[in-house]
């Protein structure tokens, strides 16, 4: 047996140890900042230990929370602990919760502690034991009939999520089932969530991302709390070539998000015509793409589904919890409940909410030698859900951001451009932090050069997006001529790119009409195990992959910043996602800016 300090100790000389010199490399020029840029980057990296700090010992950093704030204290001592000018910008209020410890076991017909816990800002049981009763919400012919069955479920949780037929991932099925299973496993999975959409429709309500509008009426119709559950698997069986999950394979980075309608996935093949500006696409793979883009609740691609992880995300009730139970124990519960055995849960929550809380974004600046007025940001949100340590989303996006700040400023302390790191909080409520930033800041609007965001997981950056601007192929071909060889093998330029959409902070800068280049990563099962969830740990970071973000950033960053001239901000033009929202793009196919929140704006839908 290998001691746990020997492994401690093995695992510090492998860290400790250059294993990237700088004649293993090929460089195509002799420029010394970028052959220093990569040792600083792949050989003295700080990134363990940042990440240690941030996932380990501060954990999830939730919208308003005290955690949040802490997290946002080290960051900015971090800065000024290197010589960086950093400070939080406050922009607005939102609702602060504290999150203590989730009791939840099951102690009728059997005793078994089950795998869950309270979703985000629930109110708590007082720090107490509470043993409750549970109903399964009924099919309702509309929402008159679910008025009348109100009083039914007083003082109970109500159970509102599908019960899975399996909580085996689908490739399981499709590998190792025979084809009758296949196909009844299919027919009622399909059962289930049409059975499933239509109970929660003919409420009247909506459960939103954990409880809704439906929960809050509950709350106020006497019901004891609601219980949820959002297990990484696709309900319904998918085909080959199936729909994928929040934005499809690779995360964010390859297309949709979670704010509506996706623009043209970057795989998608385009045409631009430099003379009048306008993209064409190709309107069947668009199609295909689109298509997609709307898969399944949070699947990856095809019919994949990540084993025992489920999504944990908030509620907006004020006094009666709301708890997510794993695939396996919500299925447990569900049919103890259904088969009449009349299960008893006892619940020990401690949460307690705080009211409107001051909110803030990290801004970190290094003031531009001969053009300060022109900008160069390195992006990345700083909140996560709390369910685990937001390590994947979004504290690798953090961490490449951060690190690459750190290695800038010790190779290139006097950038031509000024350089900044946004760490935006409130990306998961809708990008309320950088959309603040963007309208509190015009002055960067103005004078921006690009925008380099990523949010989409651990992976290796793959593409660099030219954000759908006319002239971004000559600039970002030109910066990433000045990579190592050995980087080209692995990322390439998506020019002229897109416009960010909705889900992520690239949105609240593309839809200015400037240039945003979002960073898309290999996926490393973001959408199917860590995304949201309560696996997304310190032990999900691919520190090979993380390493090569932040030096891959900091290369570009210090391109652009050099390019002798900005990138015009003369904008393509695309076609209207088909699946958009009525005034969420304008008739050039770039999205319309939505003002933010400056105070907590409730997602009941």
């Amino acid at each position: 047996m290998i001691r746990f300090r020997h492994l401690l100790a093995a695992s510090a000389l492998l860290i400790a140890a250059p294993r990237h010199p700088l004649a293993a490399q090929t460089f195509p020029t002799n420029d010394p900042v970028i052959k220093h840029i990569y040792a600083m980057g792949m050989d003295s990296t700080h990134l363990y230990t940042e990440a240690h700090v941030l996932f380990d010992s501060l954990g999830p950093r939730l919208m308003g929370t005290p955690n949040i704030k802490r997290a946002q204290d080290w960051l900015v001592s971090m800065y000024k602990s290197w010589g960086i000018d950093a400070k939080e910008e406050q922009y607005g209020t939102w609702r602060g919760w504290i999150r203590g410890p989730s009791h939840i076991d099951l102690i009728e017909p059997r005793v078994r502690s089950l795998e869950g816990q309270m979703v985000g800002y629930s109110p708590g049981t007082g720090a107490k034991d509470a043993v409750m009763s549970m109903v399964i919400l009924p099919r309702f012919k509309d929402s008159t009939e679910f008025v009348k069955w109100l009083p039914q479920a007083r003082g109970k949780m109500v159970m509102v999520a599908p019960p899975m037929p399996s909580c085996r991932p689908q490739q399981q099925w499709e590998a190792l089932g025979t084809p009758s299973s296949v196909q009844r496993i299919d027919s009622l999975a399909d059962s289930i969530k049409a059975d499933w959409a239509a109970r929660i429709r003919n409420t009247g309500y909506s459960l939103a991302l954990g409880g809704g509008s439906l929960g809050v009426r509950l709350e106020a119709g006497g019901a004891g709390g609601i219980i949820t559950s959002r297990p990484k698997l696709v309900l319904a069986t998918p085909r080959a070539g199936g729909a994928g999950g929040r934005g499809g394979a690779g995360g964010r980075g390859a297309g949709g998000g979670r704010g509506g309608a996706a623009a043209p996935n970057e795989t998608v093949p385009m045409t631009l015509n430099l003379a009048t500006g306008v993209v064409t696409v190709d309107s069947a793979a668009l199609r295909a793409a689109e298509a997609a883009d709307r898969g399944g609740r949070g699947g990856a691609s095809g019919s994949l589904g990540g084993y025992g992880a489920m999504e944990v995300f908030e509620t907006y009730n004020l006094k009666t919890p709301a708890i997510a139970l794993d695939c396996e124990d919500y299925g447990l519960v569900y049919r103890l409940t259904e088969a009449g055995d009349k299960p008893k849960l006892r619940l020990n929550l401690d949460g307690r909410l705080l009211g409107e809380q001051p909110v803030f974004n990290v801004v970190a600046m290094v003031k531009g030698s001969e053009k300060p007025d022109e900008y160069v940001v390195l992006s990345s949100h700083f909140d996560s859900w709390d369910g685990s340590s937001g390590a994947t989303d979004n504290g690798t996006g953090t961490l490449t951001m951060l690190e690459a700040m750190r290695i800038l400023h010790t190779v290139y302390p006097h950038p031509k451009r000024t350089i900044v790191a946004g760490h935006w909080s409130g990306e998961e409520e809708g990008e309320v932090g950088s959309k603040a930033f963007t309208e509190d800041h015009p002055e960067v609007i103005k004078g921006l050069q690009d925008v380099f965001n990523q949010d989409n997981g651990t992976g290796r950056i793959q593409s660099v997006g030219g954000g759908g601007m006319v002239h971004s192929p000559e600039h970002v071909n030109l910066w990433m001529s000045a990579l190592p060889k050995e980087f080209l093998t692995v990322v390439r330029a998506n020019v002229p790119g897109r416009p960010s959409g909705a889900g992520s902070d690239g949105f609240s800068f593309t839809c200015y009409g400037v240039p945003t280049g979002d960073l898309g990563a290999a996926s490393w099962d973001y959408g199917t195990l860590t995304w949201h969830t309560e696996r997304d740990t310190y032990d999900k970071v691919v520190f090979d992959d993380l390493k090569y973000n932040a030096t891959l950033t900091a290369m570009l960053a210090y391109e652009a910043s050099e390019d002798p001239t900005m990138i015009p901000h003369e904008k393509a033009t695309f076609p209207v996602p088909a699946n958009a929202r009525p005034g969420q793009y304008s008739s050039d196919g770039w999205p319309i800016c939505e003002k933010a929140p400056r105070k907590t704006n409730p997602r009941l839908r």
